[in-house]
């Protein structure tokens, strides 16, 4: 199946709070539990870059985990910062956790480098996957830990369609029918690997994690 891109941004209300109350506790759980096996450090510590964060359920989750790091949350939709503001205030965690709308290559990342980037489900999104892997090479240092998840692009319409109603069928209509505009418009391992070695990313590891996730993972510059 060829790829075929959606929208960029998520920036309407209404979607912005279908996906902040969605229930991603199993996939997003995943996303906390591949990272912890592939960096084993437990007292993971420093300033945390969350590409694409959406309404911020990882950077709270990855806040949890490694209690002494600070996240800065970048996304272009203000939808999904505001519902991700609001979760912050529940959680208390204005402090550890700041959310800022950055829309990648033309506006500005908080920090020139940090200790840590990772990024759920923004590769997808984008038109052109190199935004991703040059912000990666633009805010990291030798050593960085680096972890991005996506989905990966079923062979068929049809395998989307199945894997839309296996994971997405008690879930409502708009969060269903985006689910398999991501589905087609997510990118395969191979094509991952060749974004990789156009940014010079080669070293970096990709590998398929489930039926529908793949991984980027890996430290800049080893």
């Amino acid at each position: 199946m060829e790829r075929i891109p959606e929208p960029e941004l998520m920036d309407e209300a209404e979607q912005a709070r279908a996906y902040a109350w969605a229930d991603f506790d199993a996939p997003h759980q995943f996303f906390i539990d591949c990272f912890q096996q592939r960096f084993t450090n437990p007292t993971l510590h420093g300033n945390i870059l969350d590409l694409g964060c959406g309404p911020a359920d990882i950077s709270v989750r990855f806040a949890r985990a490694y209690p002494h790091c600070h996240i800065d949350g970048v996304d272009g939709a203000e939808a999904m910062l505001r519902e991700g503001r609001q979760r912050l205030t529940q959680e208390q965690l204005t402090e550890r956790i700041h959310l800022y709308r950055v829309k990648l290559p033309r506006d500005t990342i908080p920090l020139p480098a940090y200790d840590v980037i990772i990024s759920n489900s923004l590769l997808h999104h984008l038109h052109d996957p190199q935004v991703l892997w040059q912000a990666v090479i633009q805010h990291g240092r030798p050593g960085t830990p680096v972890f991005v998840m996506d989905l990966q692009r079923p062979a068929s319409a049809r395998e989307a369609r199945e894997l839309m109603e296996q994971y997405a069928a008690n879930e409502p209509p708009i969060l269903q029918r985006d689910f398999y505009h991501s589905l087609c418009a997510a990118f395969t391992p191979e094509e991952v690997r060749q974004q990789l070695h156009q940014a010079g990313l080669d070293y970096l590891e990709v590998k398929s994690v489930s039926d529908r996730h793949l991984v980027v993972q890996g430290h800049l510059g080893e």
